[in-house]
């Protein structure tokens, strides 16, 4: 299955995947070398944390390297604007509250609500994929439904 993601998105990933392979990993190497030192393994609780941190780490890397295996890098320069879809910005009116939002919809790894990212599998951004400016886009979350008018559709 190909993940969609910006070209940022991606070489965020790759640059994680270089710090766990280059720093992380020989890090945690050490700190299980140096915690064998210290004696019997069965009640060593340094060994313990430092196999499961490894454990965590190598997992992550793997975790890594599939995302970017199945990479689809869709590039957002020149995305039309003529209707919502990956890489662009929607300004939005809560139909309701009248408050208004901006988000970007990007790959699930690039999501970051704080910085207004949201990804094209949640829920909102599944709702909004393909609609226009003018439309009003219902928006089903577990918690409630939510009605959004598209204001305006901007190149991310």
């Amino acid at each position: 299955m190909k993940l969609p993601m910006t070209r940022k998105g991606f070489e965020q990933l790759r640059d994680e995947l270089d710090r766990l392979k280059r720093e992380e990993r020989p890090k945690i190497i050490a700190e299980i070398a140096e915690a064998r030192a210290h004696g019997d393994l069965s009640e060593n609780a340094e060994y313990a944390a430092a196999k499961e941190k490894q454990s965590f780490i190598e997992g992550r890397i793997r975790e890594i390297e599939t995302k970017m295996a199945n990479a689809e890098i869709i590039e957002t320069g020149n995305t039309s604007t003529e209707k919502v879809v990956f890489g662009v910005t929607v300004a939005l009116l809560d139909v309701k509250s009248e408050e208004k939002k901006k988000y970007t919809l990007v790959g699930q790894d690039e999501a970051d609500l704080k910085d207004g990212k949201i990804s094209v599998q949640s829920p909102v951004g599944k709702a909004l994929i393909g609609h226009r400016v003018g439309e009003v886009v219902k928006v089903v979350t577990p918690t409630k439904t939510v009605e959004f008018e598209i204001l305006e559709i901007t190149s991310g």
